[in-house]
């Protein structure tokens, strides 16, 4: 990961304010989330009976916009559908999504349409995510001809992206996806979601699936994009070092709840709920002779959380209901 040395700069007030587009200015948060919730029915063999899985619990968050949002946790915490519970690819049971100042779905709000416009997803899987049937050229076209601009336009488009993304359209634009590695796929991925100019990008372990140095590539990608479109990410991967890197503010996920969201400087030296502090201890480390991030003592964490106290901050405490919760579970 040393190509990955330089942590990308956030975007200044200043450019996001030039965009025609910004309805509340540039320091009202892009994404409002409050009290989203997704309850599954399953079944179980024993006579039949059945139950609820929380996967996402009543969680509220903000994005503001020119940021990353990074979101980790470990797998069946709810992460990935948040991702399509915000994209409405899954209809929430309760829950209030507000974009740029205005309600989501709603008769005097943003509707679908428009919502689709402005917020796009790039899923983790880069061959499943494509069209086997499709050369890519029509691929990454075929959003914006959908939302009504001309075939031509739509095709000149797609070859500029494609170009941007760093696939060259005179090699690439008439090939099927089987015949992409999986870097180049992903790469159409992201100019797919690029197609319709969106204002907020959702990346679900968009580079899980690749190995390192294409995983490289690939993040650098995505922040000249971001520097160069102004865009906003909301960031979901297991890997806690790309994340550091990528993210302006973390989000902490456990078995459907947000258990810690804050600064990424912040979460990573002083976490507050055990849960984040476990995630973090099993960190791998760079030192062969240590194979996960040394945290820090507990005296020295409660040194801290003392301090914090002082200043008037209280630390995360952890919740006996959840503890429970996840006892059940198991």
């Amino acid at each position: 990961m040393s190509a990955l040395a330089t942590r990308p700069a956030a975007l200044s007030p200043s450019f996001l304010a030039d965009d025609p587009r910004d309805r509340g200015g540039p320091h009202q948060p892009l994404l409002v989330v409050r009290g989203l919730k997704k309850y599954f029915t399953v079944k179980g063999a024993l006579f039949n009976s059945s139950g609820r899985v929380h996967a996402v619990d009543d969680i509220s968050f903000t994005i503001a916009k020119g940021e990353t949002l990074g979101v980790v946790g470990e797998s069946g915490c709810g992460k990935s559908t948040t991702a399509r519970l915000l994209m409405r690819l899954i209809e929430p049971d309760d829950g209030e999504v507000i974009f740029d100042g205005e309600a989501v779905a709603t008769s005097e709000g943003v509707s679908l349409r428009d919502l689709r416009r402005n917020m796009q997803m790039v899923f983790q899987d880069s061959y499943a995510s494509l069209n086997p049937r499709l050369p890519i050229e029509e691929t990454v076209a075929f959003g914006p001809r959908v939302h009504g601009l001309g075939t031509r336009q739509a095709r000149a488009r797609a070859r500029t992206l494609l170009s941007r993304v760093g696939l060259d359209p005179n090699l690439y634009a008439r090939r099927y996806p089987h015949e992409l590695s999986g870097g180049q796929r992903q790469r159409v991925n992201i100019a797919r979601a690029l197609a319709l100019e969106p204002r907020l990008v959702i990346l679900d372990e968009a580079v899980s699936a690749l190995d390192k140095s294409v995983e490289a590539q690939v993040l650098n990608l995505l922040s000249d994009l971001k520097a160069e479109l102004g865009l906003t990410y909301m960031f979901i991967s297991h890997d806690l070092n790309v994340v550091h890197y990528l993210s302006d503010r973390v989000m902490v996920m456990y078995l459907g709840k947000l258990v810690e969201i804050g600064d990424v400087g912040t979460i990573y030296d002083d976490p507050r709920h055990p849960y984040t502090r476990a995630l973090l201890s099993a960190m791998p480390s760079m030192n062969p002779d240590q194979r996960t991030v040394r945290r820090r003592s507990p005296a020295t964490r409660q040194t801290r959380s003392i301090r914090r106290q002082d200043a008037g901050f209280a630390p995360v405490a952890f919740s006996p209901s959840l503890s429970a919760s996840a006892g059940n579970r198991r």
